[in-house]
């Protein structure tokens, strides 16, 4: 065999030194997060649950955006009825003429709809202020409205839910706000008449304080929440900090115990069930809703299925999503059946929770009947 040339060898050698590694690239590399839209090859049952397998009461939705006239009411209560539904809690976010406005819209059923009032956040230096919240709960009450919320701290001072959103929608999480001394929280002195009345007239307040806590941390690779949640970032934000604001929920749950509070979202720490449940043997006067925390509860199923059936007569079904009848049977799926891998809002998959009847009838309808005021 004849040997190659040096010539050949050089041009060989020089080949190899200049090629470069190998090309192992893929489109994989070039992928954003907010694209990546896995299409799951998982096959598993999945369980179509019509209606609630007891009544349920809605103790957690809004109607600034999706009812407008009596034909949208009337669009509800089939809604409603579909899906076995028996009653629904309106936090109208509104005193005043809005609040007047919004009795005169639901009253043609007034067994399936009860309304919440808010309060006035303005002019909270008025030496007055107190007497004039005090005054509009009472007048409010008088007209039907049986409870007070949803009242909302996410860090710039109280506001209601819908105010709170569209602040943070609006300027794409760039919202400001007035210095924090000058900021209303819920723990503050000049609301202690207010919470004290709410007592007295069996009024409860339901109260949105702080967000999920990834909120409280930064954008980047180890944010646990995906892209889309970023216009609710408050890391770096002038905000108190998260734990701050829990424990100013906590100092006026001890300042008032006559008054019943009803912490929204698993009082934004469902990532922390014995957190919850601490809270809930330290104060009696204190339940939570679940409303738009299924991807929470859903991602811890075993734990948090113990979680709810200890705290069975303390735990309210609520949603908090846009009124349709999908979104309630994504809940009836959810809470009664064993199903597994199911579509959550927060980026990952959830897990059904199983609840035996007991748990369901209580956090569906029986808690609502006994915490409420229905007179």
């Amino acid at each position: 065999m004849r040997r190659p040339s040096a010539v050949i060898l050089t041009m060989l050698l020089w080949a190899a030194a200049n090629a470069g590694p190998p090309d192992d690239s893929s489109p994989m590399d070039t992928l954003l997060l907010k694209d990546y839209k896995p299409r799951s090859t998982l096959v598993v049952p999945e369980t179509a649950v019509a209606r609630a397998r007891f009544p349920a009461i809605d103790v957690h939705t809004h109607s600034m955006f999706d009812v407008k006239t009596e034909a949208d009411v009337d669009a509800w209560v089939r809604t409603l009825d579909e899906v076995g539904v028996e009653t629904v809690i309106v936090t109208t976010d509104a005193t005043g003429a809005d609040f007047d406005r919004q009795v005169a819209l639901f009253a043609k059923y007034p067994k399936r709809f009860r309304l919440y009032c808010s309060f006035d956040y303005s002019d909270i230096d008025a030496p007055d202020y107190s007497e004039r919240v005090v005054r509009e709960l009472v007048r409010c009450y008088r007209l039907g409205a049986r409870g007070v919320g949803e009242i909302s701290d996410k860090g710039w001072g109280l506001e209601s839910g819908i105010q709170a959103w569209l602040a943070t929608k609006s300027t794409n999480g760039n919202r400001t706000g007035p210095p924090q001394p000058k900021r209303l929280h819920v723990d503050d002195p000049r609301l202690d008449a207010l919470w004290e009345k709410c007592g007295e007239l069996r009024l409860p307040v339901s109260l949105h304080i702080a967000d999920h806590p990834s909120c409280w941390q930064p954008l980047g690779p180890a944010q646990e929440r995906p892209p889309q949640f970023a216009h609710m970032n408050q890391y770096g934000k002038d905000v108190p900090a998260y734990e701050e604001l829990i424990e100013r929920l906590d100092r006026m749950l001890a300042s008032h115990p006559r008054t019943t509070v009803i912490a929204c979202h698993l009082r934004n720490q469902g990532n922390d069930l014995a957190s919850v449940a601490r809270a809930l043997d330290r104060y009696p006067n204190l339940y939570v809703d679940i409303a738009a925390r299924d991807y929470e509860l859903g991602r811890q199923p075993r734990f948090a299925a113990r979680f709810m059936e200890r705290y069975k007569n303390r735990i309210l079904f609520g949603t908090d999503y846009a009124q349709n009848k999908q979104m309630y049977q994504a809940w009836w799926r959810f809470l009664e059946t064993t199903d597994d891998y199911l579509p959550g809002p927060a980026g990952w998959r959830i897990y059904a929770l199983g609840l035996p009847d007991g748990v369901l009838r209580a956090v569906y309808r029986e808690n609502a009947r006994r915490v409420l005021n229905w007179k």
